[in-house]
């Protein structure tokens, strides 16, 4: 029957087409809810080469072939059996995937954590074969974090190496993905964080770009501020020409981010900010409304105390040149204001740092404003100033539905030894940063599995108990960390920049790091970890996973599935039946205190995400980077609600997405997509390294 000759392999070999396998794995699938039907079986296979025929000129995949099997199945009403070809399916992945990845199981990590050391981190030789486990990845970074103790006159170090090594491999502290990466290698540059000043003049916009390519080829992600570039129509007086504005500006920084291989292991991100009384601000507002715009940027308006009242009285605002220093022009605040969060409701940039709150902040105020942040925002930097980052995974602090604080006081002071450590280890990609970095010595612990620990504690993410618990939490690692920071103060020295900071005037005597922690979007490193993202809440209870060339692994959330295995409401079914939304609120036969606890980001609303950064913002020294989620059908207004509560609430910044505001995510829901396209995937699925908050590919580096 079949007019089909060709099909693509995962290995995107093309070979002939064989439909008896299509037969046949439908018949076990048909076997496996206890019938046998070969006639069945033939006839499924036909349907599907016949919708095969129609739908594709080119030649398929073989992911495509077998979820046109699940579509067929399912028009036919033979759900059990669907479900049944699914598992026969996950079966076959996991296989492939343990084989493909080649790297041993070890260290209890998921195969989609071991797919992304695989793919990230693991370090290869000349032909590209992976030459090191996941135990040799920690245990070189380990070795070489720890042996910056000897700089400090310690010349046994056995001991840290192995604390260092314990808390990696036991999945309790992850440090930032260049740190993974490039400890013990020559490249050796580990910081995820940048901060690249430019003025007003082509010098130092062309040096900001060589600057910003030794960056990203070393694996950091860079943040600017625009806004000391004179204006789209100002003069030119060197050459009596006409300005083009930093907008124009910005799409040559995006060019060159384009080309650039970070290291070969992924791909350059940026921060672009300008201030609100910049004369290009409303051109920088709708930058991105163009499709295929300034790609390689997140966009956030640095707004102001004076600006937020005028908009809050519908006042008009003076526009100023920064060239001259003078007014240009006047606007309505709260038309920009409106327009801000027009534009972020629809295509999900910009968003907003609130610059006064940063400075106001800022431990290091004495060294002037900062202007940027790095590329996720949570890091706000001074001109030429990196930071490094980590992250504890709070949901291995949880014994007998308690906290461990003795445990994770020890795993805190640990993580601030080591991270110190970094700072001293590190190749600088250019002496200026060398020179702050060292000077300010600025430090981000922060915290990953916070959704994973609230339901071990049987909390609900929306409720009062667990903003509480948040600051609580945050609160005490802060604490710890100064603490730990200005032990080391003591031993090694205070940053050199200590003279003049808040720390000195607020009566410390030392401290070792002008700034201690960090929030950041955890990413690849929650993955590593097996835990939920920074402080997100879950991203889905029950999803497919696009693990590697072409396989898809159905994923559950482990705490939910050893939750219905034990109140007796587990089953396959019901895990495909969740994989539709990858939410279980609309299912009634899951009791109602389990639908309560197991909540996911869009199931949310939005002002309990923005409470949730705020009560961790309280107790962070640098910033904290967080999602707020709004389903597709969320309004401008609703958007407008969240951006000012974030300032009324002390925020540094804040970040929206809208599901289906950007045409490519890297989460689709599948009953979402499935009334939007026809032929779309009837499942949830997750691309590999998606481990929640910002739902798009053109995310900046997460850790």
């Amino acid at each position: 029957m079949a007019t089909i000759t060709k099909i693509k392999k995962r290995d995107s070999r093309i070979v002939t087409f064989n439909q008896a396998k299509i037969t046949d794995a439908v018949l076990k699938a048909i076997k496996a809810v206890g019938v046998k039907d070969g006639k069945l079986a033939r006839s499924v296979s036909n349907e599907v080469v016949k919708v095969l025929n129609k739908r594709f000129a080119e030649i398929p995949s073989v992911e495509d072939v077998q979820d046109l099997v699940v579509e067929t199945l399912a028009k036919k009403g033979l759900k059990e059996i669907a479900r049944a070809y699914i598992l026969y399916r996950q079966k076959k992945a996991e296989k492939r995937a343990t084989k493909w990845i080649g790297v041993k199981p070890e260290l209890n990590l998921s195969i989609n954590a071991l797919s992304v050391l695989q793919k990230r981190y693991l370090l290869r030789d000349k032909q590209r074969r992976v030459i090191e486990s996941p135990s040799q990845l920690f245990m070189r970074v380990a070795k070489t974090i720890a042996s910056a103790d000897r700089f400090y006159g310690k010349t046994d170090i056995r001991k840290l190496e192995k604390q260092f090594y314990d808390i990696m491999a036991g999945q309790e502290f992850i440090p930032n993905s260049p740190t993974l990466m490039n400890a013990g290698t020559p490249l050796g540059q580990l910081s995820a964080c940048f901060v690249i000043p430019i003025e007003d003049s082509l010098d130092s916009i062309f040096k900001a770009i060589d600057d910003m390519a030794m960056i990203q080829q070393s694996g950091g992600g860079t943040g600017f501020s625009f806004s000391k570039i004179r204006p789209k129509g100002d003069v030119v007086r060197g050459t009596k020409g006409i300005a083009s504005g930093p907008v124009s500006f910005m799409t040559i920084f995006n060019k060159a981010t384009e080309v650039i291989k970070q290291g070969g292991k992924r791909r350059g991100a940026n921060m672009g900010i300008l201030s609100v009384d910049h004369p290009d601000v409303i051109e920088f507002i709708t930058a991105k409304t163009k499709p295929g715009v300034l790609e390689n940027f997140n966009l956030s308006v640095a707004v102001t105390d004076k600006f937020m009242r005028a908009a809050k009285q519908n006042k008009k605002y003076p526009l100023i040149n920064p060239r001259t220093g003078k007014t240009a022009n006047y606007l309505n605040a709260k038309k920009v204001w409106d327009l801000i969060i027009k534009t972020a409701w629809q295509i999900g940039d910009p968003g907003i740092i609130f610059i006064d709150e940063i400075n106001r902040k800022n431990t290091t105020k004495h060294l002037g404003k900062i202007e940027s942040t790095n590329p996720c925002g949570e890091q706000p930097l001074h001109a030429y100033e990196s930071c490094n980052l980590g992250s504890i995974n709070l949901a291995k602090f949880v014994t007998n539905n308690k906290i461990d604080y003795g445990k994770l006081r020890k795993i805190i002071h640990t993580a601030v030894h080591f991270l110190d450590n970094v700072i001293d280890i590190n190749k600088y990609p250019i002496p200026e940063i060398e020179e702050i970095t060292k000077a300010n010595r600025r430090i981000g612990l922060g915290v990953m599995g916070f959704a994973d620990l609230l339901v071990k504690l049987n909390i609900p993410y929306n409720s009062n108990q667990a903003l509480k618990l948040g600051e609580k939490i945050m609160k005490f690692v802060s604490d710890e960390a100064h603490k730990k920071s200005a032990e080391l103060g003591k031993e090694r020295g205070s940053f050199p920049n200590f003279k003049g900071s808040t720390w000195k005037k607020k009566g410390y005597k030392y401290m070792r790091n002008a700034t201690c922690t960090t929030i950041a979007p955890t990413g690849t490193i929650s993955i590593i970890a097996g835990c939920s993202s920074g402080i997100e809440p879950l991203f889905a209870v029950s999803f497919v996973r696009n693990v590697m060339e072409g396989v898809r692994l159905l994923e559950v959330n482990d705490l939910f599935e050893e939750i219905a295995k034990e109140q007796g409401f587990y089953s396959a079914n019901l895990m495909f039946k969740i994989a539709h939304s990858g939410s279980i609120q609309k299912i009634k036969n899951i009791p109602a205190k389990i639908r309560k606890l197991f909540v996911t980001a869009l199931d949310i609303s939005p002002e309990w995400h923005v409470k949730m950064q705020a009560v961790f913002q309280k107790h962070t020294d640098n910033a904290v980077s967080k999602t707020i989620n709004f389903p597709h059908n969320a309004k401008a207004a609703d958007v407008k609600k969240s951006y000012e509560l974030a300032y009324k609430l002390k925020c540094k910044g804040i970040t929206i997405y809208r599901y289906g505001s950007k045409p490519e995510q890297v989460l689709y829901i599948g009953e979402i997509e499935t009334k939007k396209k026809p032929h779309a995937p009837k499942l949830t699925y997750a691309e590999p390294e998606y481990a929640g908050g910002c739902l798009t590919p053109t995310c900046p580096i997460p850790d």
